[in-house]
């Protein structure tokens, strides 16, 4: 794969909710002197409703069209920019995105998450009723990895960790950050 140039381009993290994008970005953002970006606040800035509560009231494919819709109103350049999870099941946001930025993908596994204590209807994750996290994690895993320039070990609970090891890929110019991911 062709190598994207870091800067001024955007960097965005793509991921599985509880992955650690919004700490991850908050803190490479502060540490980059970037503007931080949190795709899901601008959702609920656009609709006027949390994620959960637009989940909710416009089901899977209004969440999704919405979604797509804010993503593709994005207009900052050399931002760090956190992604909802589910920004990966429409391609054309993926495209937009990938055209303006870096996609860093913040991987981690299942035995992650649930010791992260990730409560899928809590949080109002994208998914099909009664979908369980396993499945969704194999649904979503293989998005990631698609569109991901690079991808980043986000196991660590410790966000500056894993800013760190984000940091260092960047300006390595590698595919991938940590142990072989599989």
């Amino acid at each position: 794969m062709e190598r994207k140039e870091f800067s001024p381009a955007n960097i965005v993290l793509i991921g599985m909710p509880a992955a650690g994008k919004t700490a991850v970005g908050q803190i490479l953002a502060k540490r980059l002197h970037r503007p931080f970006v949190d795709t899901d606040l601008l959702l609920e800035e656009r609709v006027g409703k949390k994620p959960s509560e637009l989940l909710a009231s416009a089901g899977r494919e209004g969440f999704r069209r919405a979604e797509e819709a804010t993503i593709l109103e994005l207009k900052r350049v050399g931002a760090v920019v956190a992604t909802g999870g589910s920004v990966v099941y429409s391609t054309r946001a993926m495209a937009y995105l990938a055209a303006r930025g870096i996609l860093a993908y913040l991987f981690v596994d299942l035995a992650t998450l649930s010791r992260r204590g990730l409560d899928l209807c809590a949080r109002g994750v994208v998914r099909a009723p009664g979908q369980s996290l396993a499945s969704l994690y194999a649904e979503r895993t293989p998005l990631y990895e698609r569109f991901a320039d690079l991808v980043v070990d986000a196991r660590d609970d410790d966000p500056d960790l894993v800013a760190t090891s984000l940091l260092l890929t960047l300006s390595s110019g590698s595919r991938a950050a940590g142990p072989k991911l599989t």
